[in-house]
């Protein structure tokens, strides 16, 4: 901030509904040069919304994707190139997204930063996050494309048959387009990265971010992307198949997984926290690694558990938590996840993580 806005910002927070015209007779200055100076500090992500709303500082940033998932189920035997007669559902996912809703659930502010095209979409997914606390004010609309849609057709078990991801825009997401967000990221106190962003604005954010960094890998596909940037990640959160291609290491055992580990955190990275499905979480430092099992549960689906998993993760560092109990938190929410149908269950409280915990 320059010295005039750092004095505005000050009397903004002495007293957030005071007039443009009150701040311009404070400072000397014609009211639309106060405009301008109030309008930097928006930009620059100090204040936001009407009333001057001071931002605040304890937020978590979520980096990624948002997409509109519709899906297609026969109710008899898939037949190709014919009409189907089945059930038809649309909802709204994307890993970042996902990941976003878990962190607003369990109470913290999220500032989420996507790609939206201009479409009916789009206007559904911005009232869907409003309603959930999810700010999208930083989030970039592009004219003249479609949201980031996933199709899929299953056959009649449930299964997917087939499907199509339109995703593309996501490239639109390039660190010029970031350059300006910067003092937004790096006044929260951490971001969580998905890597269905650019691998070139993985390495811009992983250069620039001055806050912990959460790395989520999505697929064995994309995890590579965080290949260059380890030593910049805080935790990263990798399955199996994604530790094993991220380090060169085949893991068939313990002492596999064990050198596996060694090598991700030999190039940089401070925690890694390995999901391993059904066994857990296999968690590591320079100092120690220990086995987190699952915590009891019925399972009713899988979808999200992993989105539940970091955003529970995120949620724990938020509190000044040591990781390994962070870890905690993040099986206590798949846990809970896992007994509930869809991406994400309305059960996910601080409240209900710290009981399932007891």
């Amino acid at each position: 901030m320059t010295e005039r806005e750092s004095q505005i910002y000050k009397w903004i927070k002495e007293n957030p509904m005071i007039s443009q015209q009150e701040i311009a007779e404070r400072a000397n200055i014609t009211r639309s040069s106060a405009a301008v100076h109030i309008s930097n500090l928006m930009k620059k992500g100090m204040i936001r919304g009407k009333g001057y709303v001071l931002q605040e500082e304890n937020y978590i940033t979520v980096v990624g994707a948002v997409n509109v998932d519709i899906s297609g189920t026969p109710y008899q035997k898939l037949l190709n190139a014919d009409s189907n007669p089945g059930k038809m559902t649309i909802s709204f996912g994307g890993v970042g997204r996902n990941i976003a809703e878990n962190i607003s659930r369990l109470g913290e502010q999220v500032e989420m930063i996507t790609v939206l095209g201009d479409d009916f979409y789009a206007a559904e997914i911005e009232k869907s996050c409003r309603t959930l606390g999810i700010q999208l004010q930083h989030t970039l609309r592009v004219t003249d494309e479609n949201t980031s849609t996933y199709l899929c057709i299953n056959d009649e078990q449930g299964d997917m048959a087939v499907a199509v991801s339109d995703m593309g825009i996501y490239e639109k997401l390039t660190p010029e387009y970031l350059e300006s967000k910067m003092p937004i990221i790096n006044k929260g106190s951490l971001v969580v990265i998905d890597a269905n962003i650019p691998e070139e604005t993985i390495k811009y954010l992983a250069d620039k971010c001055m806050v912990p960094i959460l790395a989520e890998p999505v697929s064995t596909k994309k995890a590579m992307k965080f290949a260059t940037v380890l030593d910049k990640i805080f935790l990263l959160k990798p399955n199996l198949l994604e530790l094993e291609l991220l380090s060169g290491v085949k893991v068939t055992n313990e002492e596999g997984l064990h050198k596996a580990m060694d090598h991700l955190l030999d190039q940089g990275v401070k925690h890694l926290a390995v999901s391993m499905g059904s066994r857990g979480v296999y968690y590591g430092n320079k100092k120690e690694k220990k086995h987190y099992p699952c915590l009891p549960c019925k399972v009713v689906n899988t979808t999200g558990c992993g989105d539940a998993l970091m955003g529970a993760i995120a949620w724990g560092i938020q509190k000044d938590e040591p990781v390994g109990q962070a870890i905690n938190y993040g099986l206590a929410a798949s846990s809970i996840c896992i007994e509930h149908y869809g991406a994400i269950s309305q059960e996910i409280t601080a409240e209900n993580i710290l009981n399932r915990l007891n």
